[in-house]
């Protein structure tokens, strides 16, 4: 309990960068450039910067590298998710309630501190602009709205660490985004969807299924209202590189789409689990997906 309190005072006296990347680009140069000696704290700081630079820039670029690592056997750590800090505001016809996750455990401080002040600034940002569309808004004296964020552990397992975040904003009917983040607790990598993959294959494969399905859903489910163009075939035609995805505890992979997204908005959040035999050709590994 001293150990997450101790956390949450650090993280609300952190004063987030405004862009994280450059951040650690500045680092990672003025590593290059300076040859000035510095105390062991402050250069094991900038190891930790440089390492999660490294270790995020090759699973990004080099899939079969991230592959490799998934071999090494590391003790496991206990990681904890919490909620580190909670926006709101209250007023008869504006509501905010904003609960920012925080994580603690990894081995990796420099890629657990990235991902905690990612999740600290997301969440400032949404309240400050709720707060000037309030502002906005009194001034016309009248509206309503609202907006809610939160969080979700999906996956939790000794290897794999799953966290959905979701934001719901509220002004006449609500729409619902999400974002999420698939961590190898193992190894302290931060899986991205093309990580997984050989190469770019994987687009339409995953794509030509969901189309089937949703065609098949529609076919079954008079109550499955996907967005139809002419002759009622799916709007759909293709996930993106970087679609939304998670990694379930049995090592399936879901992608996710937001409300509205590809479907009526009372379908709210629309997610398919992919079969992994049909990925199998084109994953760089089974370590993830099986």
């Amino acid at each position: 309990m001293k150990q997450i309190n101790k956390l949450k005072k650090q993280y609300n006296d952190i004063e987030i960068p405004s862009e994280l990347d450059e951040v650690v680009k500045q680092t990672i140069q003025r590593a290059t450039i300076t040859k000035k000696r510095r105390s062991p704290v402050k250069r094991w700081s900038l190891g930790v910067a440089v390492a999660v630079a490294m270790f995020v820039g090759s699973i990004n670029v080099s899939p079969a590298f991230a592959n490799s690592l998934v071999n090494i056997p590391v003790l496991g750590s206990i990681v904890e998710v919490f909620t580190v800090q909670t926006l709101t505001m209250d007023k008869e016809t504006y509501q905010a309630n904003l609960k920012t996750p925080a994580i603690s455990g990894l081995d990796s401080e420099g890629l657990q501190t990235a991902l905690n002040e990612k999740y600290i600034e997301e969440n400032k940002e949404l309240f400050k602009q709720f707060k000037a569309d309030v502002a906005d808004m009194e001034k016309v004296g009248a509206g309503h709205m609202g907006i809610d964020s939160g969080y979700e552990v999906k996956t939790d397992t000794e290897q794999l660490l799953s966290i959905a975040r979701f934001e719901v904003n509220m002004v006449g009917s609500s729409s619902t985004t999400m974002q999420y983040d698939t961590i190898d607790k193992q190894n302290n990598i931060l899986i991205t969807l093309p990580s997984l993959f050989k190469d770019d294959s994987y687009v339409e494969i995953i794509s030509a299924y969901i189309k089937d399905d949703i065609k098949q859903q529609m076919k079954d489910d008079k109550n499955a209202a996907y967005l139809t163009s002419e002759g009622a075939d799916p709007e759909f035609h293709s996930i993106q590189a970087n679609q939304n995805f998670y990694i379930t505890a049995d090592h399936k992979l879901v992608i996710s789409f937001d409300k509205y997204e590809i479907a009526a908005g009372y379908m709210g959040v629309v997610t398919f689990e992919i079969p992994s035999d049909i990925l199998s050709d084109v994953l760089v590994g089974d370590t993830y997906i099986q």
